[in-house]
């Protein structure tokens, strides 16, 4: 009956006062994001819910929009507070509007969980790869499903070529290596003709790395 469509009147309020469900909250979830519960209602129990069910209605495409944006500011919120292992589990299953939070995040165990999100696509990725680059960044990527993406290795390139010059960047020539070996050689020549850094512009052109 939580899932049901047409619940009888009331009986989602009733529901949510039951004892056996005021302490399972990833039941009351279904409650929570039902597009038939009051506004009231819902309001009370995603102030409720942990950050798991919270995760849950904000990545359910069936919950009602009113909920999953609740969802998605609530853990927005909870970020800060949260424990480096509940970042990593949230990171891996985690809805769009919180990715740009996620690839802020200083653990390199969280990136690269991140990276495995089956939600998060080439276009998406490569729109996050913005200088400043960070070195967890670029290890992380170097580890991914996404290591040999000409794309991704073209965007890491442009984002390492203006992030080695910044103060404290901790970012060094190595960690081009990997993205140059994934383009071809007319990629290359392209990508260094775009790169401002001479030493990595070198590095990238094919012809003047084997000269």
């Amino acid at each position: 009956m939580l899932r049901h469509p047409e619940p009888p009147r009331g009986w989602l309020e009733a529901a949510a006062e039951l004892p056996e469900l005021r302490k399972r909250p990833l039941l009351l979830r279904w409650i929570a994001q039902h597009p038939k519960a009051p506004a009231h209602l819902r309001s009370a129990l995603m102030a409720r819910l942990p950050w798991r069910a919270l995760a849950a209605v904000a990545g359910d495409a069936a919950a009602h929009p009113q909920a999953r944006q609740q969802a998605i500011e609530k853990l927005q919120q909870l970020w800060a507070a949260m424990t480096p292992g509940e970042r990593r589990s949230l990171a891996l299953h985690a809805p769009r509007p919180l990715w740009a939070l996620i690839w802020r995040a200083p653990g390199a165990a969280i990136l690269e969980a991140f990276l495995q999100n089956p939600k998060l696509g080439l276009e998406a990725l490569v729109a996050l790869i913005q200088p400043p680059l960070r070195p967890a960044q670029a290890e992380a990527l170097a580890i991914s499903r996404w290591r040999e993406a000409g794309p991704v290795a073209d965007q890491v390139l442009r984002a390492l070529d203006r992030s080695l010059a910044l103060p404290d960047s901790g970012l060094a020539l190595g960690h081009a290596a990997p993205w140059i070996r994934a383009l071809d050689e007319d990629a290359r020549v392209l990508a260094a003709s775009r790169t401002l850094t001479p030493a990595l512009r070198r590095m990238v052109h094919p012809r003047r790395e084997a000269e």
